[in-house]
């Protein structure tokens, strides 16, 4: 009997690749950010440091060792690192109660993310089960970039929890519709809140094209859940037509078997869901605004540990975060690292003016959203196997 290339895949020795660079990428990343260092002003004399403008730019590169000189006489920069932030941190009965509260909206992600995998298979997935395929699902996007995803492995993942092949393929189809379509929705949400200059202020690094980036993206994701949703509801053949009439051109033509493939799968998702009552897709979408409000939440509770926001600087933050999920999902690297932490610094600068700052809670955020999933996963992975 032929193996199925996935099951090969995550059979034997193999299966340790992925647990061996899921945990070395999540001690890389700490271990980068923890050393990470910055030189800040200090009064003339009281600082260790003198800039010296080694690349005779005229311009104060803080991050920049070769830039600054040891002086200890008239020395008016100290060099910082980000364990010297942490460390610095007041670290009262409020900073632990909104990190808990970040944990626990985390965990509340997961939760809804378990429901609607368990709507959408009518309750088949036990709790438990619902548990090792939404922790599995995560652990592989946390090692694909945000441009590929989890999507073939979980087809696989619900296959071997004896999920039909087809329905398999129906319910990851859907929650990608799902997840756009909660996004499409909320960006005219936001943009009725909050003011479009405080959402893309003026004096962060290249505003002009992270606007450009952002509303290009918006506009290929709308066009993309217009599209799974014309062909899941309207038209059954139109993703198979219109993927095989796009790859017929030269440029394209290698992929054509996999668009032809996703036409098919689009077909099969029609299929299997077209028939079902408007409760079943209210509670899918009720679920998946859910987690995604939850997944918000994080950063918000996070930033609210170490900082004092007004009402309307938590909506603020909540519209940046539709934002930095964009780049997220443009990402080539794996789980979107470096991105993720490059863009949270860049467009949630506006509420702190240290850089450092935003590095130690960007960690946080990261230790609290990513690197567990990573670690959870190295753990499930194999045990899952066993049983299967």
């Amino acid at each position: 009997m032929e193996t199925n290339p996935l099951q090969k895949t995550f059979s034997g020795w193999r299966i340790w690749i992925p647990v061996i660079i899921g945990l070395g990428i999540s001690a890389w990343m700490i271990f980068r950010a923890l050393n990470k260092t910055t030189f800040v002003e200090v009064e003339q004399g009281r600082g260790q440091y003198s800039w010296v403008d080694d690349n005779k730019d005229g311009q104060v590169d803080t991050h920049n060792p070769s830039e600054f000189q040891l002086d200890s006489v008239f020395g008016n920069y100290n060099k910082e690192s980000v364990q010297n932030v942490l460390q610095n941190i007041s670290w009262n009965g409020q900073a632990w109660f909104w990190l808990f509260m970040a944990v626990v909206f985390m965990v509340g992600r997961d939760f809804f993310y378990m429901l609607r995998i368990r709507i959408l298979t009518k309750k088949e997935l036990t709790w438990k089960r619902s548990f090792f395929v939404i922790m599995l699902w995560e652990f592989a996007s946390a090692l694909t970039p945000g441009v590929v995803g989890g999507a073939a492995v979980a087809m696989f993942i619900l296959n071997r929890e004896k999920i039909a092949l087809g329905r398999s393929t129906a319910i990851v189809v859907i929650t990608a519709l799902l997840d756009n379509l909660f996004y499409v929705l909320m960006i005219p949400i936001v943009f009725l809140l909050i003011k479009q200059s405080d959402l893309f202020p003026a004096n962060i690094n290249g505003s002009g094209s992270v606007q450009f980036v952002f509303w290009t993206g918006f506009a290929l994701i709308s066009g993309v859940c217009l599209f799974l949703f014309a062909s899941i509801f309207l038209f059954p053949n139109l993703a198979k037509t219109v993927l095989g009439f796009v790859f017929r051109f030269p440029i394209l033509k290698r992929w054509r078997p996999n668009a032809i493939q996703t036409g098919e799968e689009i077909h099969t998702a029609s299929i299997e869901l077209s028939t079902e009552p408007k409760r079943f897709w209210i509670n899918a979408f009720l679920s998946t605004c859910g987690s995604w409000i939850s997944r918000y939440l994080v950063i918000n509770a996070i930033l609210h540990a170490f900082l004092s926001l007004s009402l309307y600087q938590h909506f603020l933050l909540l519209g940046k975060q539709l934002v930095l999920w964009l780049f997220m999902l443009v990402s080539p690297t794996p789980g979107a690292s470096g991105v993720a932490e490059y863009a949270f610094g860049e467009l949630l600068s506006t509420f702190t003016s240290s850089a450092l700052l935003l590095v130690a809670l960007a960690l946080i955020w990261r230790l609290i959203s990513y690197f567990p999933y990573l670690v959870i996963g190295s753990v499930l992975v194999p045990r899952w196997l066993r049983r299967k």
